[in-house]
């Protein structure tokens, strides 16, 4: 490495190292609070999966006879890595403050967020039979919805749907939670893999549907009751959203839609702002949607009128 090669690395890494220009770029690590992982919630998930979804997912020889023993050892991974990704989660959201707040050692504060990890794993666990109960009603759904599906275990297996909402539902309960950060991250790795992007904080009722999947996108406000089916391309974002004094988005307040019990939205449909799509609507392809559609209401692309002069 000559003279000018070596000037110009010192250079550059004075310049990536100034503190003007992290501002909001840098997450300063400490011995002990990491990050929560991909890789480890990508294993989290397909936990998730196999305790959900067993013999579909996680080990392949499993049948009636040893399934609670499985069920056991997955069980104990699955904790264990949730906790280690909560307490990582809970050292982002928290930084340092527990010792500045409370007064805290180094070492008790971390003591505390282990038993926060703890509890809230444990609290995770608990909704586990609900988590797929709630699933089953979504693959049923994706299987009677599809006249192409020719079983179950080809729309756990294969649809693209199926991955996405199961990612939500673990995420949403984690958001219930208050586990921060790990939620989006579970949400976004759907999101990478199928191109359906559900933010966990959306609320999703059971026996919904995406059909094809591609490109659906449902905002963080959005409610959504049961039995409710979308097609590809659908839209369920905000128009727009008020600032503050300094010009920042105010957080938290509703600002997408809602879509009521029975409501079928075909697709590349846009449907913005707080409004309701009253039960058992139907929206067309290929729409844009901004005001209340009222219960039982048909939305279609109105036909061209012919020239009566031709």
């Amino acid at each position: 490495m000559n003279l000018t090669t070596q000037n110009l690395l010192t250079d550059i890494t004075s310049k990536l190292s100034a503190a003007e220009s992290l501002c909001g770029l840098f997450h300063e690590h400490r011995d002990g609070d990491p990050l929560p992982s991909q890789p480890a919630l990508t294993d989290f998930v397909e936990l998730c999966r196999s305790l959900i979804f067993p013999g579909f997912y996680g080990k392949s020889n499993v049948n009636s006879s040893n399934l609670m023993y499985h069920t056991g050892v997955a069980l104990e991974e699955l904790y264990c890595i949730l906790c280690e990704q909560i307490q990582a989660g809970l050292c982002f959201s928290s930084g340092w403050s527990e010792v500045e707040a409370y007064g805290l050692t180094y070492s008790s504060a971390q003591d505390t967020r282990r038993r926060k990890a703890s509890q809230l794993a444990c609290e995770f666990i608990k909704q586990l039979p609900a988590l797929r109960q709630t699933l089953a009603t979504d693959v049923e759904a994706a299987y009677l919805g599809d006249p192409a599906a020719e079983s179950y275990g080809e729309v756990i297996s294969c649809y693209p749907v199926i991955r996405a909402i199961t990612n939500y539902r673990v995420a949403h309960e984690l958001l219930r939670l208050d586990v921060p950060l790990i939620p989006r991250i579970i949400t976004e790795m759907a999101h990478s893999q199928t191109g359906i992007d559900i933010h966990p904080a959306a609320t999703i009722g059971h026996h919904f549907t995406i059909d094809h999947g591609t490109g659906v996108v449902i905002g963080a406000t959005c409610i959504i009751g049961n039995n409710v089916k979308l097609y590809q391309g659908v839209t369920l974002g905000a128009k727009s959203f008020p600032v503050d004094a300094n010009g920042n988005p105010i957080k938290g307040i509703p600002r997408h839609p809602i879509l009521e019990d029975d409501v079928i939205v075909y697709s590349n449909s846009t449907i913005l702002g707080r409004i309701t799509i009253g039960k058992g609507a139907i929206i067309g392809g290929n729409l844009w949607v901004t005001e209340d559609v009222p219960a039982g209401t048909r939305v279609l692309q109105q036909k061209p009128k012919s020239n009566p002069c031709h």
